[in-house]
Order: C-alpha cells, then structure tokens, then sequence
C-alpha cells in the first residue's frame, strides 16, 4: 500500500499548487405477479428494468403502509426512569412507524425521492401531506430534544444519522416550493447529526466492519453524498480524512466469508463505495488491486444470498444484502465501465432474486425493503 500513499501525497503537493389513514389501495395479487415477471426479465435480458410510474406507485405503497403504524415498535431507548416511557408517536412524532425510527427516516426519503422523478404518482397529493405533516417544525424540534437528551446520544449511531442525512440531501437538491418548506423544518435535525458526524468520526480511532447498522463504511458514504450536494466543505474533507485512516492499508478483503447469517450490508462493498469516492482514479485502482482485485476478472461470479424464512426479521436482512452489493455493483460499473462493467450482470442477477418480494411478504420485510430496492434501481441507471 506504499505505493497508493506515495501517489495521494505527490498528488496532494499539486492540488497545493494548483395506521392507514389516506385512503391506502393495498397492491393486488396482479399487480404483485408483475414483479415476478420483472424480475424474470432481469434474469434473461441481462438488463435493469427501467423504473416505470407502475413499479414507482408500487414502492411509494409500502412507506405509505407503514409511516403512521405505531405498532409493533421497535424504540431503542435508553430509560433512566419510568417517567421517560411513552408512546411512540410522543416520543418520536415525526418518525415513528415503520417499526423503527431509521426505517421510518429512509421511508420518508422514498417518498420523496419518487415523488422528485414521478410527479404523476397515483397518491401524490396524499404523500405531499403525509410528508409536511410528519416533517413539521414542531414535530422536528420534538426529534431534536429527543437526541439533546444526555442518554441518547447515540441513538440511531451511525445507520439512522446517515438515513437522515440522505433524506435531507434528497429535499436540498427537489426543485419544489414544498421541499423548500421541509428543508427549512427539517435543519435543526440535520444541523444536529452534521454535529454528531463530525464530533464522532475524530473519535473512532477503528472502524466498524460488519453486515448490519453500525457499519462505518456506509454511514460515510450516505453522509459524504449529502455534504458533496450540499457543499458541506467541513463534513466533506473529514469524511474523506477518516475513510483514508480506515481503509486505505486494507487489503485481500475476505470475501469468502460474506455473507453473515443477518447481513443487509457487505463489509466489503462498503468499503468499496466510499473509497471509489474519496480517491482519485489512478489511485482507486492501485487500492482496488490490493483490496479485491478479483472484482476485474470478467469473469467474477457471486451467489445471491438466499432467505429461508421472510417472517423472520433478521434473516430477511439477507434480502437487503442482495440490494446493497446491487447498488455498489452498479456505482462501480458506472464510475469504471470499463474495468467493471461487466459487474452490472452479477448486480442484476441480485435484484432479480430478492425484487419480488417486496410486496405480498410480511411486514418484516415490507417496512423497509422498498427503500433498498429503490436505492439499488437509482444507481443502476446513475452517471458517475
């Protein structure tokens, strides 16, 4: 890895210089059966579906099936007495369905990043106000007492600030006199997790390598994307700092040994996807050389992880998994196609095994699934 710190110093040096309550439809058997047939058509085109309004109504169905569900509620709180017990809604009044607070979060960035590329969305007026309604000032300022509360200063550390972070780049960048609206209400929170971002990271001298929500890796890569769109200089360049000082002497990631039993995330991908942003090209691929270098063959194959039992809310992780390595696939092959273009198969083969399932499962996967999908089909088409 000399090499790679040689080239960023050089190149350093030059820089120098130079509860169903909006009338909901629930999805029919045959609107199911469709996403069958798309996922069919992944497999044998070799070729991502184009996100159409139908699918895109589809997946704006499952937030809007869980944002005002109060129960089950999954709260993560931390009591230092029983006067701190309430409900979900007064605890968290702006994201409290959904079964937990993140999935709430990045279900509310669903909504508004369909709502952003399909003004004709079947229920687009009702989402406009589920969104100013559940992003309010005051429901805002209740989720910012919420995290001032000494014994919750971890709370949603690093998973939910990212998501959090994301919904607020996803409103920064909608061109809409609403988005303006909730960008305004929604900035104490979002100035408060910048804080909590940049009082944290100094502070983890290690990063945390895992499958599930306090992977270092993907935090970064949620949190760098908004600060690169909203031209937060500061977040920006101590993300950058601290992926470097994580990963940047990583090599021969194991692979072999992924996945975990409860996995939604690659601990190798994720590093991927925030190095492939915080590193020059040339310098990118001398790491990528060291770290997986596998990944150039043409002929790179991966089995899709397989989910025995989807009422099991844990092992339905390994669903998002399948969407997660899909979207970095994708990013990698968009930034370098061609160096991995010919990833784009591998990630289309991902998608095509867990996309059915979005709708007509169980809410263990129903509440939060969507927004991975989602996430996966967007960077599939992205320009890099």
């Amino acid at each position: 890895m000399k090499k790679i710190i040689f080239v960023l110093a050089a190149m350093a040096l030059v820089n120098c210089k130079g509860n169903d309550e909006n009338d909901q439809d629930p999805i029919s058997a045959e609107e199911d059966a469709t996403l069958v047939d798309d996922a069919a058509s992944l497999l044998q085109t070799g070729e991502v579906v184009e996100l159409s309004l139908e699918q895109a109504n589809k997946l704006a169905q499952l937030p809007l099936d869980c944002i005002n569900v109060e129960y089950p509620n999954k709260l993560n709180q931390t009591l230092t007495s029983a006067a701190e017990l309430g409900e979900p809604k007064e605890l968290h009044p702006a994201f409290y369905g959904c079964f937990d607070w993140h999935s709430s979060v990045h279900g509310h960035w669903t909504l508004v990043s369909l709502l952003k590329r399909f003004s004709d969305l079947k229920k687009s007026e009702a989402i406009r106000e589920e969104l100013r309604e559940s992003l309010s000032r005051e429901n805002i300022m209740a989720e910012v007492d919420y995290f001032r509360n000494k014994e919750e200063a971890s709370f949603e550390r690093t998973y939910g600030w990212a998501w959090l972070l994301k919904l607020a780049g996803e409103i920064h960048t909608w061109d809409d006199p609403l988005a303006r609206e909730l960008e305004g209400n929604l900035q104490p929170l979002t100035s408060l997790i910048e804080e909590k971002f940049k009082e944290f990271l100094p502070k983890l001298n290690y990063p945390i390598r895992v499958g599930e929500h306090t992977n270092t890796a993907f935090a970064m890569v949620l949190a760098h994307d908004y600060a690169t769109a909203t031209e937060k200089e500061d977040l920006r360049l101590l993300i950058e700092k601290r992926a470097k000082d994580y990963y940047l002497n990583d090599d021969d990631c194991p692979l072999e040994w992924e996945p975990g039993g409860f996995d939604f995330l690659s601990p190798c991908f994720s590093e991927i996807d925030i190095m492939r942003r915080v590193l020059p090209q040339n310098a990118f691929k001398m790491w990528m050389e060291d770290f997986m270098s596998q990944l150039k063959n043409k002929d790179f194959a991966m089995e899709v992880a397989e989910v025995s039992d989807r009422s099991d809310g844990k092992l339905i992780h390994l669903d998002g998994l399948n969407f997660s390595r899909a979207w970095v696939m994708y990013g990698l092959a968009n930034q370098y196609p061609n160096r991995y273009g010919h990833l784009k198969p591998v990630a289309n083969k991902h998608v095509s095994y867990s996309f059915p399932n979005l709708v007509g499962d169980t809410y263990e996967g129903g509440h939060w699934l969507g927004t991975f999908a989602l996430y996966a089909l967007q960077e599939s088409k992205k320009a890099n």
